[in-house]
C-alpha cells in the first residue's frame, strides 16, 4: 500500500478534546508528522517550550509574521497563534504527513492556501458537555470561560466548510474515526 504524505488540519471549539485525540493519534499512527505551534500567551503549568508550543513575545511574532514565516496565524482568545512554514515543509519533505491542530480561522487560512488540505472538525456531543469541559479544566477564569463559549458557537458555525466532521462523544471511538480518515486519504481511497 502506498500512502502519500498529506496535510491535515484539527479543530474544533476550546475544550473539545482536539489536542487529547491528536496526541492518541500520534501514538497510534508513529509515522505522523507534527508541527509544534507558536503562541504569545504565557505557558500553562507542564507546558514546554518548544514542545508545546514554540512561546515568543509580541515583537518575535510580529517580525516573523512580517517575514512572512508563517503558512497560517490568527488572534484567538486574545493572544496570536500560529504555524510556521519551515515545520510544515520539513515534515512534508520527509514522506510524513502533517497533522496540524489549529484552531477555525487557521484552518480555513490553510485551506485557502493549501486547497488540497484535508480539514476535520471536532465536534462536542453537546454544547452543555463543551462548558462542563471548559470548566473542569480549572485553567480559566469565568471571563475566559465565557469568551471560549461564546468563541465556541460562532466555531461550530464553520463545521460544514470541513471535508471531515468526528462528534467526540466517546474517545476511543474518535481517536478510531479520525485514524480512519487518516488512513483514508493517504491510501487515496474513498471515504
Amino acid at each position: 500500500m502506498t500512502r502519500e504524505a498529506r496535510l491535515f488540519v484539527v479543530s474544533g471549539p476550546s475544550g473539545v478534546g482536539k489536542g487529547t485525540l491528536v496526541a492518541l493519534l500520534r501514538e497510534r499512527l508513529t509515522r505522523l508528522g507534527l508541527t509544534v505551534s507558536a503562541t504569545t500567551r504565557e505557558p500553562r503549568p507542564g507546558e514546554v517550550d518548544g514542545v508545546s508550543y514554540h512561546f515568543l513575545d509580541d515583537a518575535e511574532f510580529e517580525r516573523r509574521v512580517g517575514e512572512g514565516e508563517f503558512l497560517e496565524w490568527a488572534w484567538v482568545h486574545g493572544h496570536r497563534y500560529g504555524t510556521l512554514r519551515s515545520e510544515v515543509e520539513r515534515v512534508l519533505a520527509e514522506g510524513r504527513s502533517v497533522v496540524l491542530e489549529i484552531d477555525v480561522q487557521g484552518a480555513l487560512s490553510v485551506r485557502a492556501s493549501h486547497p488540497e488540505a484535508v480539514l476535520v472538525f471536532i465536534e462536542p456531543p453537546s454544547p452543555e458537555e463543551l462548558e462542563r469541559r471548559l470548566r473542569g479544566r480549572g485553567t480559566e477564569d469565568e471571563a475566559s470561560i465565557e469568551r471560549r463559549l461564546a468563541n465556541a458557537r460562532r466555531e461550530m458555525s464553520y463545521a460544514d466548510r470541513y471535508d471531515v466532521r468526528i462528534v467526540n462523544d466517546d474517545l476511543d471511538r474518535a481517536v478510531d474515526d479520525l485514524a480512519h480518515v487518516i488512513d483514508s486519504y493517504e491510501t487515496r481511497s474513498s471515504l
